[in-house]
């Protein structure tokens, strides 16, 4: 018998829910048999192929090392498999949708997303996607065909956070990148507009993230640590604009608006997040001139002020260190001129 300690844990907070993660323990009496044959006989829609592809990409691992499908499972075994989610039954409209290329080769490619558009397909957004316009772009390639509602993808990002996202344009490429996202050795820094002064020039904030218990489209930091996935942000304070500061945030995890979550969580909610709390005036007087200015900053960034600034990774083929910079959008770069405006002209 095979014991299951852990399955289909989430990944990173913009890959959450691209991936499986499986940890399996083998059991002191089980006889010697090909991994790949073990393994499909105890995962759900696990086939050989699919088990077989993720060996090929180092992504199983047996007691911390990594093997090939053709390894013989022993007693006491520790497996831990990573594998993309099987296909499902969604037909994918390529649409000739323009994509901001930052860099691109015949493994992958580099896009920085804008704000309000979706990344790939579900929960009404069937179409008008990042994941119709790949499908568009590389109609050609074998990875990208009209069943896949995921062509080539290892992380996402919230439909109104802009920034830029890493796709894979070839399996062994979106194997290889979407182990560094799970083993937290891509580097990612987000820049975000927070409501009030932070405190302290940086800091580390910690706590389980998982949905909220009173409402399901939110998530919320649990104390205690026997519910929600463990998180953690590393934030450094770029700049304190009297009202609000503009920060800078690294994930050591990445769990869906972790963020967002986060900043919340020590009182400092970005600025315009609606499901958050952002979108009311936090700081400042109860002056009319004032709570007009902030409608109007409101009006000039209409989402929560979260920009993927920095991404990095190891290249899948040539091991090349990659590493690119974004610069902030005009919505956000516009509503921080026009706080560092009303805070030098201000009279209160």
């Amino acid at each position: 018998m095979t014991e299951y300690i852990e399955d289909n844990e989430e990944l990173e907070e913009e890959e959450s829910g691209l991936y499986e993660h499986f940890r399996l323990s083998v059991d002191a009496g089980q006889s010697a048999v090909r991994i790949d044959k073990f393994l499909s006989n105890r995962i759900e829609n696990a086939s050989r192929s699919r088990i077989q592809a993720a060996a090929d990409g180092g992504n199983i691992l047996v007691n911390g090392e990594a093997v090939k499908s053709n390894y013989k499972v022993k007693p006491n075994d520790e497996i831990q498999i990573v594998m993309d989610y099987p296909r499902r039954e969604l037909k994918i409209i390529p649409e000739d949708i323009p994509l901001d290329i930052v860099y691109e080769d015949d493994q992958l490619i580099v896009i920085n997303k804008p704000p309000g558009l979706v990344v790939h397909p579900g929960h009404g957004n069937y179409s008008g996607t990042l994941v119709n316009a790949l499908a568009y772009y590389f109609k050609d390639l074998p990875l990208f065909n009209s069943e896949d509602p995921r062509p080539g993808l290892v992380h996402r990002i919230d439909k109104d956070t802009s920034g830029l996202l890493v796709v894979a344009k070839t399996e062994h490429a979106k194997i290889h990148l979407a182990r560094q996202f799970f083993d937290k050795t891509s580097e990612r820094l987000y820049q975000a507009i927070v409501w009030g002064s932070v405190k302290d020039d940086e800091g580390t904030i910690t706590g389980n993230i998982g949905r909220s218990l009173n409402n399901r489209q939110v998530f919320t930091v649990f104390p205690e640590e026997d519910y929600g996935k463990h998180a953690v942000t590393h934030y450094r304070v770029l700049k304190r604009i009297g009202y609000v500061s503009l920060v800078e945030c690294r994930l050591e995890t990445g769990r869906t608006h972790q963020i967002r979550v986060h900043m919340k969580y020590i009182n400092h909610p970005l600025f315009n997040d609606a499901n958050y709390g952002g979108d009311q005036i936090l700081r400042g007087t109860t002056f009319t001139k004032y709570r007009q200015f902030v409608q109007n900053c409101f009006k000039v960034i209409p989402r929560q002020a979260l920009h993927a600034k920095t991404l990095g990774f190891i290249h899948p083929t040539t091991g090349e260190k990659m590493s690119f910079n974004s610069e902030l959008p005009d919505d956000m770069v516009q509503a921080i001129e026009k706080w560092e405006n009303y805070i030098a002209n201000r009279n209160d």
